[in-house]
């Protein structure tokens, strides 16, 4: 196998590419909650918080495919780990090292933290945001005797990636000391509608390879869980209005925000017709279009 295919193939395991959106994660919550870039040790912490998210999906990535590694044989075998170009130990030992850096990172921000002038007390959120979506990890993955085994549990499982997700907006503006700023709070919402409507729509595209899970799609059908992400994607319309119309955010600044509302609406026809691929891609689409926007909204002058 050529270096190009051993690339390809670790970052298919790591799914390196929305690993790496765990960075603009941190960032982003960092510019909401101080409308401003990060400088000073904030940068540093910043910095330190992101490198830990992305590790840690990276770990959690190449876990989700060890543990899947037996349903995948049959439905996707060209993974990087039935397919044999990646073994099964160099999975393991990937693991242990993605996490293990994580934790070296969450320390170290932890310890530039300690020496600032407030001392670890302001930043000791991001540490309790950290283990919680360890949390999430152990009770997704894990059997059912060993935790809640939300992977198999359908809406709950969806639930507890889409909190993933929002929490990592948290996490960075944790990490500046604005663990409760209502801008990051606003858009960790906005992203968590997003995702959990993606997540449903992707299930009902992959009922026929989760055979015996217990997926919202196999338990209400593929039509009703459709058009329960319609409305989930209607709640996300909603919440992107919504701080514009309090006051979080200046009124006029809304006019970002409409691509991002043309790209959901344009995801409604997609979902009706049963396009899923194409639904869940547009709302992926549309939420990114609707961050990108938040992030600009911060960092211009009011």
């Amino acid at each position: 196998m050529g270096e190009g295919s051993v690339v390809q193939s670790w970052a298919s395991l790591f799914r390196i590419g929305n690993s790496l959106t765990g960075i603009f994660g941190v960032f982003l919550g960092a510019v909401l909650a101080i409308e401003a870039l990060p400088h000073g040790s904030h940068s540093q912490i910043i910095s330190l918080q992101a490198f830990s998210v992305l590790t840690f999906m990276c770990s959690w990535n190449a876990l989700n495919d060890y543990m899947d590694i037996e349903i995948d044989r049959e439905n996707r075998p060209e993974r990087p780990l039935p397919s044999g170009k990646i073994s099964i130990n160099s999975a393991k030992k990937a693991i242990l090292l993605t996490s293990s850096l994580s934790i070296a990172s969450i320390i170290l921000a932890g310890t530039i933290a300690s020496q600032t002038e407030n001392g670890l007390t302001d930043w000791l959120p991001s540490l309790a945001i950290w283990f919680f979506a360890l949390a999430l990890l152990i009770n997704y993955e894990s059997p059912l005797s060993m935790g809640f085994g939300l992977k198999d549990r359908g809406l709950p499982g969806n639930i507890a990636i889409s909190l993933s997700v929002a929490m990592v907006i948290i996490f960075g503006s944790a990490g500046v000391n604005e663990p409760l700023n209502p801008r990051a709070w606003t858009v960790a919402i906005i992203g968590f509608l997003y995702n959990l409507s993606r997540e449903i729509v992707k299930d009902v595209e992959d009922m026929e390879g989760d055979r015996g899970r217990k997926t919202l799609a196999m338990r209400i059908g593929p039509e009703n869980a459709r058009m329960g992400a319609w409305v989930i994607l209607l709640a996300a319309l909603a919440s992107m209005l919504f701080p514009f119309s309090f006051g979080i955010f200046k009124e006029s600044k809304v006019v970002f925000v409409i691509p991002a509302m043309i790209t959901l609406l344009m995801a409604k026809p997609k979902i009706l017709s049963a396009e899923d691929f194409a639904a869940q891609m547009l709302i992926k689409r549309s939420m990114q279009l609707c961050l990108f926007s938040f992030l600009a909204i911060s960092l211009l002058p009011n």
